[in-house]
C-alpha cells in the first residue's frame, strides 16, 4: 500500500484546544498552501483566497470576534466567555478559506464553491502529508459579517471555513458510513 493511501485512510481531524505549536514555518505554510490551490479549477477562475491567522494576530481576532459573541449574548456563562476569547489561539495557525465565487458566463457558482471546499480539504491533506493537525472548522465566526469584514472580506465573499494547523495526537476513529449505505451503481 503506498503512503499517500495509508494517509487517506488514517487522516484525522484533531480538536483545535488539542492541539500544541510548533505551527508550521512560513515555508512549510507556503507548501501547503501552494498544494492546496492545486484543485480543479474550471476556467482557472482561482474562485478562493486564503487568509493566514497567526502569531498575536490570533489573540487580536479572537478578542474582537469575543467581544462580538458576548455583545449578542452577555448573560454568557464562564465558561461561554473562555471559549469565545480562545477561538484563534487554540492551533498555533488558522488560515480561513474563502470563497470568492461569484457570477460567470459559463463557470456555475456550485463548481467555483465546490473549488473552495476543495482547497479547503487539500490544504488539511496538504498539512497532514507534512507532520501537522488540522481541523476545518466554520463556527459562528464563518457566517458573522462583522467578523468576516474584520477580516477583510468582502460581501461578494464566503467563508468556507478555517483550517486549525498544529500538532497533536490522532484521536479514534469515528464510525464510517457503511459503504453499501452509501453506494449505488446505476445500470442504465
Amino acid at each position: 500500500m503506498s503512503d499517500t493511501i495509508r494517509l487517506l485512510q488514517e487522516r484525522r481531524s484533531v480538536a483545535p484546544h488539542l492541539m500544541t505549536g510548533p505551527g508550521p514555518t512560513a515555508a512549510e505554510l507556503d507548501t501547503m498552501l501552494a498544494i492546496a490551490s492545486r484543485v480543479p479549477d474550471h476556467g482557472k477562475l482561482c474562485p478562493w483566497r486564503f487568509i493566514i491567522i497567526e502569531g498575536e494576530a490570533r489573540q487580536r481576532l479572537g478578542a474582537a470576534a469575543a467581544a462580538l459573541a458576548l455583545a449578542d449574548q452577555p448573560d454568557a456563562d464562564p465558561k461561554r466567555r473562555e471559549i469565545e476569547a480562545t477561538r484563534f489561539t487554540r492551533a498555533p495557525v488558522v488560515v480561513g478559506v474563502v470563497s470568492r465565487a461569484g457570477a460567470h458566463p459559463k463557470i456555475p457558482q456550485w463548481e467555483q464553491e465546490l473549488s473552495a471546499g476543495a482547497a479547503a480539504m487539500l490544504l488539511c491533506v496538504a498539512a497532514n502529508a507534512m507532520g501537522f493537525a488540522t481541523a476545518w472548522l466554520t463556527e459562528w465566526m464563518a457566517y458573522d459579517r462583522r467578523v468576516l469584514a474584520m477580516l477583510g472580506v468582502a460581501e461578494t465573499e464566503r467563508m468556507a471555513g478555517f483550517v486549525h494547523i498544529g500538532h497533536g495526537a490522532k484521536p479514534n476513529d469515528r464510525p464510517r458510513p457503511a459503504l453499501s449505505d452509501i453506494v449505488t451503481r446505476w445500470n442504465g
